[in-house]
């Protein structure tokens, strides 16, 4: 299935195992390690006769082993074992059988699996603290945020100062339009007061991610009312504008944020860009070369710089400016465009053949059109 911006940022935020997960896993295997075999959840439904000592045994074994695998990557593995016990009415199996769905990339199974299992868990268990959790990552991950907010937030009563946990929550009540939450979440992510001007532009930048373009603003005109110098605030307002062809604004806004901070190099990059975009080639010279001169690194400056001297009849400046985007970013698809286009125009045809040939195969690589 297609995955959304918010399932791909909540994916990276949590995929690796967060810290409370880490934890269980290592609690449940340090216990079976030693000797103690990791005991049923819940007894086992009376229809079922009680497992025979070997049984329970190997039981007990392979969930140690899931565990493991789970740890070392292998989680599909992991779930192959689990269904290999052929035990579908166990508690302690179908517990990590979700979690191992959880870790394989299958969020509706761990769902399907840990809907099923969660009440069977004793209430305050780690085992059930576990399941929780597992089912609300989960259904986050399925873009079912307002289905796993109650979960989260059942598990931040324990966990409260989890990082990942909150980063999560925030993302999970920006989906679901309730903005004062984000910022609450997110503040605790980061140390800051819940209204402070700064919480308000953290909580405005991911929305920026998440495309929920409407409540940043929102957020950003808020942490402005309360500190007209809030760092970064006109700078996503104006990379906003430029986004949407407003470049006035983007222009405004970009110098507004350079007044609060002289040395912010995306700035004036974003000041160049909207430049560029007007074909005001000396005003855009002017900015992208200040943005280079406080960071060097950074590939779109040289870019631009290379468009506008192309547009100024400079091309060897032009050409040593993509150059050294394509130095710093080898895989900057419009970079090679460009340097094939103006090597082409002055008549070194084999080399920009060999630039085109790199730019198409990026682009087949990004799978955009």
């Amino acid at each position: 299935m297609m995955r959304t911006a918010s399932t791909r940022i909540a994916r990276l935020a949590v995929l690796a195992r967060i810290g409370l997960l880490a934890c269980i896993a290592l609690d449940a295997h340090a216990a079976a390690t030693a000797g103690q075999a990791p005991q049923p959840a819940v007894p086992a439904p009376a229809a079922q006769a009680p497992a025979a000592p070997r049984e329970a045994d190997a039981v007990g074994v392979a969930l140690t082993d899931a565990r493991a695998l789970i740890d070392r990557g292998q989680a599909k593995d992991a779930v192959a074992k689990l269904l290999a016990l052929a035990r579908p009415d166990d508690p302690r199996v179908l517990h990590v059988l979700g979690v191992a769905y959880y870790h394989a990339d299958a969020e509706q199974q761990a769902v399907t699996v840990l809907e099923r299992v969660r009440e069977r868990l004793p209430d305050g268990s780690i085992e059930r603290r576990e399941a929780e959790q597992v089912l609300g990552l989960s259904l986050h991950l399925l873009g079912r945020s307002a289905e796993a907010i109650p979960w989260l937030e059942r598990t931040r009563a324990w966990a409260v100062d989890n990082l990942e946990l909150n980063f999560v929550l925030g993302q999970a009540y920006i989906q679901t339009n309730q903005p004062d939450a984000a910022r609450t979440a997110l503040a605790r992510t980061f140390d800051l007061p819940a209204d402070a001007p700064a919480a308000h532009v953290v909580a405005a930048q991911l929305m920026i991610r998440l495309k929920m373009e409407t409540l940043a603003e929102a957020e950003l005109a808020a942490a402005l009312k309360k500190d007209p110098r809030t760092p970064r605030a006109n700078f996503l307002l104006g990379q906003m504008a430029l986004f949407r062809g407003r470049l006035d604004e983007a222009i405004e806004r970009s110098t507004r944020e350079i007044a609060v901070n002289p040395a912010d190099a995306e700035a004036f990059a974003q000041v160049g860009d909207a430049y560029v975009r007007q074909g005001k080639w000396d005003e855009a010279i002017r900015a992208l070369q200040q943005s280079i001169w406080l960071n060097p690194y950074y590939s779109s400056p040289y870019i631009l710089l290379g468009r506008a001297y192309l547009k100024k009849d400079q091309p060897s400046t032009a050409e040593g400016m993509l150059r050294r985007a394509i130095a710093f970013d080898p895989n900057n698809r419009m970079a090679h465009y460009l340097l094939a286009q103006l090597l082409q125009q002055t008549g070194r045809t084999d080399e920009a053949k060999r630039e085109f040939a790199i730019a198409e195969q990026l682009q087949a690589q990004s799978g955009r059109p």
